[in-house]
């Protein structure tokens, strides 16, 4: 069977091709509403239910945007259609990023051993923008296994000056 993610990217592409560029933010925003319902094992359990009528499955999942665009409706009609409903988390991944990536920001996964406040990440921002070279909407994520320091993730490329990966390298080293 073929990766969620190699399904996801055409129906991604199609819809960035099809929702007008100053509507993008709003569809990102409802298709996060409709995955919000989607998520819920209930509701996955019920739409896929032979019984279950399209229309209805379709009114459920896009009573979380009750002014959707009619393009993500119909968006939404299609995966059902299609029987791509399991695709839509990562669909509606890959179509918020080909907004971004549009309006010039890419995503920055930004893991950390402890929380960091608003302050901390100001002031990481415009240094990570000049290592990356471009705007980027930092994600946070704790990741207790670091120790110290931080890791970043954009796209394939990695930033780490955790403590884990010292060590890593002077394990390296000393076994060298």
């Amino acid at each position: 069977m073929a990766e969620i993610s190699t399904i996801a990217r055409p129906y991604a592409e199609a819809l960035f091709k099809a929702v007008p560029a100053a509507q993008a933010a709003q569809a990102v925003r409802q298709l996060d509403a409709v995955v919000t319902v989607w998520s819920d094992a209930r509701v996955q359990s019920w739409a896929e239910n032979p019984s279950s009528k399209a229309a209805d499955v379709q009114s459920l999942l896009l009573a979380a945007a009750p002014s959707a665009l009619p393009v993500v409706g119909n968006f939404v009609q299609v995966l059902i259609e299609n029987k791509r409903l399991r695709a839509l988390p990562e669909v509606a991944s890959q179509f918020a990023d080909l907004v971004r990536s549009a309006g010039g920001a890419r995503v920055a996964l930004v893991e950390s051993p402890y929380e960091l406040d608003a302050q901390q990440l100001a002031d990481l921002q415009p240094t990570l923008e000049r290592r990356f070279g471009g705007r980027l909407e930092l994600k946070v994520r704790q990741n207790a296994e670091l120790i110290g320091g931080v890791r970043v993730t954009v796209g394939d490329e990695v930033l780490d000056t955790s403590v884990l990966a010292r060590l890593g390298q002077l394990r390296a080293a000393l076994t060298a």
